[in-house]
Formats: structure tokens, C-alpha cells, sequence
């Protein structure tokens, strides 16, 4: 016998005693086999990855579109960093910001496909 908990009761798939198995004791080895369905756990406070349209830049139109709206942000954020002394951390902050809001405005976010 195998004492298990009531939610675990129908995962167990197979149970055997092993009576040869050394283990320096008057009891025999008892082994479960068991199939587990575990859930995931969604933090809160965590936002979702956004992830962009990139199937657009496949189109030359959007291409070039998207070429010429990051070559304009990435220009001034270059002029914007000459002009002051930022540090490593803040200029990466800017290049992260130019990228991001540049893929938002012209490619858009992608639709999530819910599996059915």
C-alpha cells in the first residue's frame, strides 16, 4: 500500500514492491509511478513580453518605412548625447526607448493565436 494525497489520488499510474532491493531494512521498497499535470503559476505585477509585427518588414514599403523612422531616432538621439555626458546606463535606456517606440509606431504589436 501507498498512502497519497486526496488531489494526487488519480495520478498514480502503477505501484510494485521491490522485495531484492537492498535497503538494510525488515520493510519492502515500494515504487509509484505517477503522471503529473502541473499548471503554470502567473505572478502578478509581471507584464507580458510585447512582441512586434516583424512579418511587415518583409514588405519593402514597411521596410523602408521602418529604415527611415529609426535612422530619424537614432540621429537624434545621437545629437541629443553629444550635446550632454550620459552615462553607459542611460544611453542604453535611449537606444532601448528609440527601438521599442520606433517597432510600436510603424510595425505595430502582434496578435496573440490562442491555441484551441
Amino acid at each position: 500500500h501507498i498512502c497519497i494525497t486526496e488531489k494526487f489520488r488519480r495520478t498514480i499510474k502503477g505501484v510494485r514492491t521491490r522485495r531484492g532491493a537492498d535497503i538494510a531494512s525488515d520493510h519492502h521498497l515500494v515504487v509509484a509511478n505517477l503522471k503529473l499535470k502541473l499548471k503554470k503559476t502567473w505572478t502578478s505585477g509581471k507584464t507580458a513580453i510585447q512582441r512586434f509585427n516583424s512579418a511587415f518588414l518583409r514588405h519593402t514599403d514597411k521596410l523602408n518605412e521602418f529604415k527611415i523612422a529609426l535612422n530619424n531616432r537614432f540621429q537624434a538621439l545621437q545629437d541629443l548625447l553629444k550635446e550632454e555626458e550620459t552615462s553607459m546606463e542611460d544611453s542604453w535606456k535611449g537606444v532601448k526607448e528609440a527601438l521599442t517606440s520606433t517597432c510600436q509606431e510603424v510595425l505595430g504589436l502582434k496578435k496573440h493565436h490562442h491555441k484551441e
